[in-house]
């Protein structure tokens, strides 16, 4: 569970730290199919290739712009780190994304091409796949979400952990459906862990027909989600709050039977943090010390975010430790 060595430039309004571990407790040969990508304000990226970080400069990139990904590659499924790693190198070639409109299209092409990379005639259900949860920062503006599969955004603010994502899951479609209510949902998909999925990047979806997996990403909007889930659009603007902490983290910290308990408790962990280096620190070494019971091995990955001050002014960005 080796921290992010390096220094990357997100202020003056954020601060930013990423950590990943093959799995709490797990061998030293588990392979960690989970990926992050950071991109700083002065087009600094950082990601993992050959589960190695890399440190890459993005040409022309738009000063005081952040992108921040995790991504899940499907455990289990063949070549699940080599699908993250494509997206990965995908979003390294994204433009930095002025409206939702073009992010949402640009993404919707990467995972079209990405289908055909690694292979058009492969059966959908064979495809690799890996989950996307990303944020997109722009300057003196709302930042703009892009979420597929079950990695979570949450939001840390007045004691509480509130997901700002819906897991793309059974339940979810259920639920979709109208076969399960707001409190059977949340049952389901926060209070037990089921590791099945619905929708991955590259794989593709089973929301339009669960009978069958089709090619295109099947976006989760007010349309079609249950009253009780409408305002957790898959694809949004999203007005942080200056006063929370953010956490992008894939599934294999709440892989346990009651992941809620666990997640409780992680606002009592980061009180009184000083940096999102040492807020990231807590979170790997307490699910590490003292793992919610019957902690499923898996990768685990988390960047988490918290403002420095007004995110709608405009200054220079400087130079933000992380660590």
């Amino acid at each position: 569970m080796t921290p992010s060595p390096h220094s990357l430039r997100f202020g003056p309004h954020f601060d930013v730290a990423v950590r990943t571990a093959a799995g709490a407790k797990a061998a030293s040969q588990t392979e960690n199919q989970d990926n992050y990508l950071l991109i700083d304000t002065s087009g600094m990226a950082c990601f993992l290739a050959d589960q190695v970080e890399r440190r890459q400069q993005v040409q022309g990139w738009p000063p005081g712009h952040i992108r921040l990904a995790v991504l899940d590659g499907m455990g289990g499924h063949r070549r699940g780190r080599e699908a993250a790693e494509a997206v990965v190198a995908g979003l390294l070639a994204l433009p930095a994304c002025d409206t939702l409109g073009e992010l949402c299209s640009r993404l919707d092409s990467l995972h079209a091409s990405l289908q055909q990379h690694f292979g058009a005639d492969v059966q959908p259900g064979k495809r690799p796949g890996t989950t996307l949860t990303m944020l997109e920062l722009r300057p003196g503006q709302a930042a703009l979400l892009y979420h597929v599969g079950d990695s979570r955004l949450y939001q840390i603010a007045g004691g509480k952990a509130a997901p700002l994502t819906v897991d793309h899951v059974p339940a979810t479609a259920f639920a979709m459906d109208g076969l399960l209510d707001e409190a059977a949902w949340w049952e389901q998909v926060h209070g037990e862990y089921r590791s099945q999925i619905s929708q991955a990047f590259i794989l593709g979806n089973a929301f339009a027909n669960p009978a069958e997996l089709r090619d295109p990403l099947y976006a989760l909007s007010p349309l079609n989600l249950p009253f009780f889930l409408a305002h957790m659009a898959d694809r949004r603007a999203l007005e942080l709050d200056p006063k929370a902490l953010y956490v992008l983290a894939t599934d294999g910290f709440w892989a346990c039977p009651s992941p809620q308990h666990w997640v409780a408790r992680w606002p009592a962990l980061f009180e009184g943090a000083a940096s999102a280096a040492a807020l990231n620190a807590r979170l790997f070494d307490e699910i590490g010390a003292n793992p919610p019971p019957a902690l499923h091995p898996d990768n685990m990955t988390a960047i988490v975010l918290r403002s420095l001050g007004n995110m709608h002014e405009t200054a220079l960005p400087r130079a933000v430790p992380m660590h």
